[in-house]
């Protein structure tokens, strides 16, 4: 079974993962992001078989429940036979989004499935988050046999530019501090957008013709038609990549495949 619009730098689609009871290992080095659109009436299990379909080494989820991303976590397994480390950086505890308690809401944010161990666990609130509370998580786990270190993220909506800009550069500024490194989530920005200059000066997209001066070859990522969520690579050069159009959300799953240096 084919997906249309997944593609290798030789032009060949890439096939989706065996069907439930089918997949066994993650594909050793290969990144995803996926922003959840919480609090989206989606299935777990609808979005459980979407990740399992490309079965990641590394997913990193923005907009996301705790609650949700550990039942997404328990299908993989049960289901899928994917077994995934994860670790949570909420800044945000919402009832609204999330359920819980009064007193207790669920935590709201990003999180990082790994099918390795991870290490070295931040969670970072930026200063400003915008109309809501953002920031980055980052972790070191194994990305094709290599330790890499991993950040995911979510910047400010859109309209909120001179946001977004302050954001990049307290991201930048942690991502350089790593020679090698992995830079995903929704950035809510398009690629050309001034404010992701300091991204930019730092990492490459895994798709190598999405460049700020080449916005128009990006694949959207939205259900809008833009390009807000990246697969961005320090370091680290990209042998294929996919931007997978789903029905559970109103973003699309990225994924980059890595080659092994």
């Amino acid at each position: 079974m084919m997906l249309a619009g997944s593609c290798t730098p030789g032009g060949a689609p890439f096939t989706r993962s065996l069907p439930a009871g089918g997949a066994r290992e993650a594909v050793a080095n290969r990144v995803m992001t996926w922003n959840l659109c919480n609090p989206c009436e989606t299935s777990n299990v609808d979005r459980a078989a979407e990740i399992a379909a490309y079965a990641p080494q590394v997913i990193g989820v923005q907009e996301a429940c705790a609650g949700d991303v550990e039942r997404i976590r328990n299908y993989l397994e049960r289901v899928y036979g994917l077994v995934y480390h994860v670790a949570y950086g909420s800044v945000l505890r919402n009832w609204g989004r999330c359920g819980g308690v009064p007193w207790n809401p669920g935590a709201y944010g990003q999180a990082i499935l790994s099918a390795a161990p991870m290490t070295d666990r931040v969670t970072v609130e930026y200063p400003d988050g915008g109309s809501e509370d953002r920031g980055y998580l980052a972790v070191t786990t194994e990305v094709g046999g290599r330790s890499i270190r991993v950040f995911n993220t979510h910047f400010a909506e859109r309209r909120q530019e001179s946001v977004r800009a302050d954001q990049a550069r307290v991201l930048a500024a942690a991502v350089a501090e790593f020679d090698r490194a992995i830079v995903i989530g929704d950035f809510n920005a398009v690629p050309d957008a001034p404010e992701l200059n300091p991204i930019w000066k730092l990492a490459l997209d895994a798709d190598p013709r999405c460049r700020p001066s080449a916005a128009h070859l990006c694949e959207p990522s939205t259900d809008w038609q833009t390009r807000f969520d990246y697969v961005f690579l320090r370091g680290i050069i990209s042998r294929g990549h996919g931007v997978h159009p789903t029905r559970y959300s109103d973003h699309n799953l990225l994924h980059a495949d890595l080659q092994r240096v």
